[in-house]
């Protein structure tokens, strides 16, 4: 019994420290984002308000901040509530949200670097080094924190279903009717 509950107790530590983990870089990630501009004489001024994947992305990170501040405090309150299924549903949705703003975000930073000849778009980045570099930087970021939500989506998924008994076989189910 003493072994099952140090165990819980890393678990809950270590989740606790996934979440902290992510609320400054979901928060730096944004301020980067937000701050992100940078004018050329030629093409003009680009900013993240010019780009609407950015504003996804800030929306997205904003919101997996404010969940996981609010998670870390609610974890260590003692009988709120049976808070299992709850932070499992709410990790999916935010992993989930993630690697969507993560797709948005990875197709923004490959057509800066690479254009789309078929659509006459050309590459950005090298009008734009500035800009683009923190792109990498913000990238970087949010698939740092997306890991962190990754792997708390499995402690919640492995808290949630270690509450259950596994299901029976086909033997014992035919043991049980003799």
């Amino acid at each position: 019994m003493m072994i099952l509950s140090e165990n819980v107790h890393t678990l809950k530590v270590i989740d606790s420290s996934l979440r902290l983990i992510v609320i400054p870089l979901s928060v730096a990630s944004m301020w980067l984002t937000l701050t992100n501009h940078q004018d050329n004489e030629i093409y003009g001024k680009i900013e993240f308000s010019n780009l609407k994947g950015l504003k996804f992305l800030v929306s997205i990170s904003a919101i997996s901040a404010g969940y996981a501040l609010v998670a870390v405090i609610s974890s260590w309150v003692k009988n709120l509530m049976n808070k299992a299924w709850i932070f499992f549903v709410c990790d999916q949705v935010v992993a989930y949200l993630m690697v969507a703003s993560g797709g948005s975000f990875g197709e923004i930073v490959y057509l800066a670097y690479n254009g789309n000849p078929k659509v006459t778009w050309s590459e950005a980045c090298s009008s734009y080094r500035r800009f683009c570099g923190r792109l990498n930087v913000i990238l970087a970021l949010h698939l740092i924190a997306l890991l962190c939500f990754f792997v708390l989506s499995l402690i919640s998924a492995f808290r949630v279903f270690t509450r259950f008994e596994p299901p029976l076989s086909s033997k014992e189910v035919e043991g049980e009717r003799t």
